[in-house]
């Protein structure tokens, strides 16, 4: 009768330590998930299409973008909504759409801002946003511009973000300025202009900067991290 007992008891454990770690497996899984979900849910809630992205690229020419332009920003692209799914469209090499998430990742310190064009409900209707992707798929696959000239034979970040806006809708976001404009004094910028043009530096070549666009007053911060 005692081994009976003994055998109940025993199984009774087993069963109780059994259902208890299925829940804590659980819980611990559900904590994880609950980790990671609410940032993305939280993105995704504030964004929508047309949205623009800045980040601090850890790029090789980054901080001499910086220096020249005064900025904190050296990176930018446009957000679009694809079948539910978010993806930055950018210049890089080449031009293509990023996941929003690998996008994110890609910058200094996971660091973002997200831009929207004021009035942007009015102006960036359905049928805008529609032709906004017509109008960037031009670009695609296009080369990334080194030199930052202004045709569209190949596309550097602000130049891709600034024509589409331009020709969708007329908005110019952002002023353009010449090389000369920027401060080309640091050791770091000289460099890197030396690196490129040699002797020969463009100084009227017309440039749109990620900074001309990050602080015009044609749009609003949204979400930052």
């Amino acid at each position: 009768m005692k081994k009976i007992l003994l055998a109940i008891v025993s199984v009774g454990i087993l069963i109780f330590i059994g259902y208890w770690g299925v829940e804590m497996y659980r819980s611990t899984v559900e904590t994880k998930n609950n980790a990671v979900v609410p940032e993305n849910f939280k993105i995704e809630q504030k964004i929508q299409n047309g949205d623009i992205i800045f980040q601090t690229s850890k790029s090789n020419q980054s901080k001499a973008i910086q220096l020249a332009t005064n900025s904190k920003y050296s990176h930018m692209g446009m957000i679009y909504e694809n079948d539910g799914k978010y993806f930055v469209y950018e210049a890089v090499q080449p031009v293509k759409q990023t996941p929003l998430s690998k996008w994110i990742d890609r910058g200094k310190d996971n660091h973002y801002v997200i831009k929207r064009l004021r009035n942007a409900s009015k102006i960036l209707t359905n049928s805008t946003i529609k032709n906004m992707k017509k109008i960037g798929s031009q670009y695609n696959g296009k080369s990334y511009d080194l030199y930052f000239e202004w045709s569209d034979d190949k596309m550097y970040c602000s130049e891709l973000v600034w024509k589409i806006y331009k020709e969708a809708t007329g908005i110019e976001i952002g002023e353009l300025q010449r090389l000369s404009d920027f401060d080309l004094s640091h050791k770091i910028v000289k460099t890197k202009m030396q690196e490129r043009y040699g002797t020969n530096i463009p100084m009227d070549e017309k440039v749109i900067s990620p900074a001309a666009m990050f602080n015009s007053d044609k749009l609003i911060t949204i979400e930052e991290n």
